[in-house]
């Protein structure tokens, strides 16, 4: 049985982790033996599965809840490869600032941002200018927040966001919302450059912009990461 945000998904024998990762549901199909065993807001769910804790890449997967009857999930995109953290994907509950790791867990997104003009994505959009910044120093007052320069210090070292190609569309996956120093910040989706990442999830940029017009902030959609 695998939990994701409420919801018990429970599978055929084989389990549905281990069909996914086989391929054997199809874009547009439902996904066969999936019951919904509780009632949640979501309509729109990411999955990000690695083959274990330590490889720098995974498959991505997203699913629809489809029309009004609540019981089942399509696959509306994927198998995709990604990329994760170029030390792999931590534990649950292990993600530490710096470790180069992809948390694991289930999430929602904040907002969507980039170098490049809006693709035309539902969520709100923020332009990524030279003087704005990611807070990644667990000893700022604005940990884990996005930070304009001009008119505030965003800490040691910060992370800069106008970078491309990486940054050229990003969507702000809501991980540690309630900035604990120390774990973990700057956690995004962005478009892959071809290597692991720091700590976030990365696509193809043709992949990733289908995404993101996809998502819908009425779906309350998440993303949900596992090695």
């Amino acid at each position: 049985m695998v939990l994701l945000a409420g919801l018990a998904l429970v599978a055929p024998a084989g389990s549905a982790r281990a069909a996914a990762r086989a391929g054997t549901a199809r874009a547009g199909t439902v996904l066969a033996g999936t019951v919904l065993a509780a009632s949640s807001a979501v309509r729109q769910r990411i999955t990000v599965s690695a083959s274990s804790y330590g490889t720098t890449y995974a498959t991505l997967r997203a699913y629809q809840l489809s029309g009004s009857s609540s019981t089942h999930w399509v696959q509306v995109f994927g198998p995709w490869t990604a990329r994760v953290g170029s030390n792999g994907v931590a534990l649950p509950g292990k993600k530490r600032e710096g470790d180069g790791r992809t948390p694991s867990g289930t999430y929602g997104f904040s907002f969507v941002f980039g170098v490049l003009a809006n693709p035309g994505v539902s969520f709100p959009y923020r332009h990524a200018y030279t003087y704005d910044y990611w807070d990644d120093d667990p000893h700022s007052a604005r940990y884990n927040e996005w930070v304009d320069t001009r008119s505030a210090s965003a800490g040691h070292a910060p992370e800069p966001l106008h970078v491309t190609p990486a940054y050229n569309y990003a969507a702000v996956i809501a991980y540690n919302t309630a900035r604990t120093p120390g774990l973990g910040s700057a956690i995004f989706l962005h478009v892959g450059t071809g290597s692991a990442t720091a700590g976030c999830v990365s696509l193809p940029s043709a992949e990733l912009v289908r995404l993101l017009r996809w998502l819908k902030p009425a779906a309350q959609p998440t993303i949900t990461i596992t090695g």
